[in-house]
């Protein structure tokens, strides 16, 4: 029995197994996450829009009438160690509910980074075998290699460097991400972030849908020192292609030189910056590659966003409205409570979210 199927039976085997502790060990989870939601959370305005220079490109003026005060980081977050996600993602992850109050990242759940690593050439095709996921959507970024999903639900394609995949798992989904066959045989250096977001109860059993989503489509807007490629959301009068079920901004930021980059996104969203590399600062808080800041939280209207990198220093952001509802999480299913876990094991073994 081949590595690859050792690791298809290994998967399916824990998920078959009920909820004990250690379901769906890719992402070091034990057993289950439950949270409230803090009432005193309450939603604010969205974010005011900034006039462009371009229609593909622009730029936010850092000078304005009455700059509001700089958005502050209440903690970084560092990666305590690295392991394999199957034998094809060697990953730190930064947050999931079993690290950090999920209420505090909401609508944000889990964040891996893969560092970039060197995979030599391979007639095999390294990555992680089927699973089910159900309750949230899986976001990846490719950054260097290449990535091929494939779903129960018809979606699926390949990734490369500068793309983004979607998933949205809603009712249920059995899927596999596995380094495309290209990549596979001639090797190569590696890089990719998943990101899991969270659906609201309403949402929870929506349609499956896949978004791969191709980097040359992201539009440009630079932002001081930096420049952003927009994949969701809207930024200045630019909107990213990327189709979201809440409110939520994502783009990658890259300093072209030394210095400062300044832009505004809602005071009472969530926002989370991922350093990819080089040094970021943010007031008196740093981020090295794989370091998380994590913003405080609270307010009315937009607020500033002020970033201070070296040339060449790349990071991730992501801002979202939170839900402020329940959060049950169980290895690959994440739902509102404890009952609709079961239903979600339940409907997998039952073949209810297909196979491939």
């Amino acid at each position: 029995m081949g590595p690859r199927w050792r690791r298809r039976l290994f998967v399916r085997t824990l998920v078959l197994g009920a909820v004990g502790a250690g379901l769906w060990a890719r992402l070091g989870w034990r057993g289950r996450a439950e949270t409230q939601p803090d009432i005193k959370n309450v939603r604010g305005d969205s974010m005011a829009a900034a006039e462009a220079k371009e229609a593909g490109r622009g730029e936010l003026e850092a000078a304005r009438p009455e700059a509001s005060e700089a958005r502050r980081v209440s903690k970084t977050l560092r990666p305590e160690e690295q392991h394999w996600v199957g034998d094809g993602f060697f990953v730190s992850t930064l947050f999931s509910p079993f690290q950090i109050d999920p209420q505090t990242i909401s609508p944000f759940i889990l964040l891996d980074h893969a560092a970039p690593k060197y995979f030599s050439p391979s007639l095999s095709r390294r990555g992680v075998g089927e699973h089910p996921h159900r309750g949230f959507e899986t976001v990846t970024f490719a950054y260097s290699g290449e990535v091929s999903h494939r779903d129960s639900g018809g979606g699926g394609g390949t990734i490369g460097s500068g793309d983004v995949q979607w998933m949205t798992a809603g009712a249920g989904v059995v899927h596999e991400e596995l380094h495309s066959q290209a990549f596979s045989e001639r090797g190569g250096t590696f890089e990719m972030v998943q990101l899991w977001v969270n659906l609201p109860a309403r949402l929870k059993l929506t349609q499956p849908r896949y978004q791969g989503l191709v980097g040359k489509t992201f539009p440009e807007l630079k932002l001081g020192a930096a420049t952003a490629r927009l994949v969701a959301g809207s930024l200045g009068s630019l909107r990213g292609p990327a189709q979201t079920h809440t409110p939520i901004t994502v783009f990658n930021l890259r300093f072209d030189a030394d210095g400062e980059s300044r832009f505004e996104l809602p005071r009472d969203h969530t926002l989370l910056i991922l350093g990819r590399s080089g040094s970021l600062s943010a007031g008196d808080a740093t981020a090295g590659p794989s370091n998380l800041l994590v913003f405080e939280r609270g307010g009315d209207g937009s607020g500033d966003v002020v970033l201070r990198g070296k040339a060449a220093t790349e990071a991730l952001v992501l801002s979202g409205e939170p839900l402020n509802e329940p959060v049950v999480a169980h290895g690959p299913f994440v739902m509102n409570t404890r009952t609709e876990i079961m239903t979600a094991i339940h409907d997998y073994q039952s073949g209810r979210m297909g196979r491939l």
